[in-house]
């Protein structure tokens, strides 16, 4: 009907799914511990996050940030090279922030994850096994002991908001704990390697390339799984299995 709002599918799957109706976004998930951490981890953030409208279980409101996202994997980032280092400005903000009162993965489980799933792809012919092996081997730098910082978890290119170079908001806090702060980073230009220059001048310090180059492969091998049986596709060009390869 004239003057009605167009229901939105941004994103679902069995676990989760997001709708846009108009200026409000509405998350439906499973599993509401996730959402208890998206709330809280927002409202102990020090950046920009979305305003929650409501909350009526297993659906969270949030209003819509203003600008576009920083880009999307598998696409040329249309953001300027300011609008990245602002980005990496925020992270460093948000990194410097006290720590959340929840842990994080340790990181037993971290590599543990990396090897089950490294032998899911080997085992069912994904990907190649000397393509596997050699980022099983980058990886490898990221699986050491890091001072926790204040972490998103899931800082995709796509769950950064960005207007006029500056920064409007980040979305999608439910993956949220102490953590490393190079895995941020790394999720961040995963696919964008050519803007991690400037990210690193806004974050304004050093950072190991060869620790987020380790987050690149560890990332890209441990999510194949699951966005295959999400119906996600990996081997698209720009994609995981494209920085997958990348490494050898």
């Amino acid at each position: 009907m004239a003057g009605m709002e167009e229901i939105e599918v941004v994103v679902a799957h069995s676990e989760r799914a997001t709708l846009r109706v108009g200026d409000v976004f509405l998350k439906i998930d499973v599993d509401q511990t996730r959402t208890d951490v998206e709330v809280r981890a927002m409202a102990l953030a020090p950046i920009p996050t979305p305003q929650v409208l409501w909350r009526k279980p297993p659906v969270l409101a949030l209003a819509a940030l203003p600008g576009t996202a920083l880009g999307n994997l598998g696409e040329p980032s249309p953001a300027a090279p300011a609008a990245w280092a602002a980005a990496g400005a925020a992270v460093r903000t948000l990194h410097d922030a006290p720590l959340p009162p929840w842990p994080g993965r340790r990181l037993d489980e971290i590599a543990s994850r990396l090897h089950d799933e490294c032998a899911w792809l080997v085992t069912n012919g994904v990907l190649p096994k000397d393509v596997v092996t050699r980022n099983r081997q980058v990886a490898e730098a990221a699986l050491r002991p890091w001072k926790p910082v204040f972490m998103h978890g899931d800082l995709q290119i796509t769950h950064v908001f960005v207007e006029d170079d500056e920064i409007t908001g980040v979305i999608d806090w439910s993956e949220a704990a102490q953590g490393d702060a190079m895995y941020d980073l790394a999720v961040l230009t995963l696919g964008h390697e050519e803007h991690l220059n400037d990210l690193v001048t806004g974050y304004g310090t050093h950072v190991d390339l060869d620790v987020i180059r380790g987050w690149w492969s560890w990332r890209s091998l441990v999510a194949a799984r699951w966005l295959i049986e999400n119906g996600f596709d990996p081997s698209l060009p720009g994609c995981e299995f494209d920085v997958l390869r990348a490494r050898m």
